[in-house]
């Protein structure tokens, strides 16, 4: 075992298993406030992507009131558990703004047409049907959302930053 502070941090590095390591899931329990990220053993030389992966576990634990939380846990909650909710709506409200602001003044339901063609991951016979419109009236109105977004929707990334907007944490 070795134990040291790091930035006000209690770092303590142990075997995965056995009696320490799961004496040390209990802390949390015995000492208020206390939260416990655990990482996968990694070898000396990654000693610090180790650490930085247990802290990173323990911050997630803090923000969601997991007293013990593993870095393997980040990637079973999904990319929304990482992302703050007030800071995900305000870029979501910001992003969809010239799309609702269209929606309010006319016809077309840009938000709803966006969202399940985003969902039917570009496809135009699905997202139409779905819609139940023709492929040419949904094809116009991304067209129309594109326009107004100033945005490549034919980008992966654009598409991402999209589909977060259109599904922020809560």
């Amino acid at each position: 075992m070795f134990s040291a502070e790091l930035e006000n941090v209690l770092v303590v590095l142990v075997a995965d298993h056995g009696p320490l390591a799961e004496r040390l899931t209990v802390l949390p329990e015995r000492v208020p406030g206390a939260v416990l990220g655990t990482a996968p053993a990694v070898p000396w030389t990654r000693l610090a992507e180790g650490v930085r992966q247990a802290r990173l576990a323990a911050e997630h634990g803090r923000t969601s009131g997991a007293p013990v939380a593993s870095f393997a846990d980040l990637a079973g909650r999904g990319l929304s558990a990482l992302l703050d909710p007030e800071t995900t709506g305000a870029f979501a409200e910001a992003a969809l703004a010239p799309l609702v602001a269209a929606d309010r003044t006319g016809p077309g339901d840009l938000v709803e047409s966006l969202r399940v063609w985003l969902a039917a991951h570009g496809q135009w016979e699905p997202a139409a049907a779905r819609l139940g419109v023709h492929r040419h009236t949904l094809r116009k109105r991304i067209r129309r959302a594109e326009d107004l977004l100033g945005r490549d929707l034919d980008s992966p990334g654009v598409r991402a930053e999209l589909w977060l907007a259109l599904h922020p944490p809560s």
